[in-house]
């Protein structure tokens, strides 16, 4: 079976609100949330969002797909 055939495929999530504290100069978060994940590629093709808990901003914020 050929390796980029594969069904599931591996995911990086990082949080949105975090992405956007870092570009600015006065920098509340201490860094990045990034979750690892899995999906099914013909269910979902479209890029993942899932909510999920964001130690930095000590809140549940959208995760998005990002790439590798």
């Amino acid at each position: 079976m050929a390796k980029g055939k594969d069904v599931r495929v591996r995911v990086i999530l990082e949080c949105n609100s975090c992405v956007r504290n870092g570009i600015n100069i006065n920098k509340e978060s201490r860094g990045i949330s990034r979750y690892i994940t899995q999906k099914n590629r013909h269910n979902t093709p479209s890029r993942l969002e899932l909510r999920k808990f964001c130690p930095y901003c000590y809140k549940h914020t959208i995760h998005g797909e990002i790439k590798k």
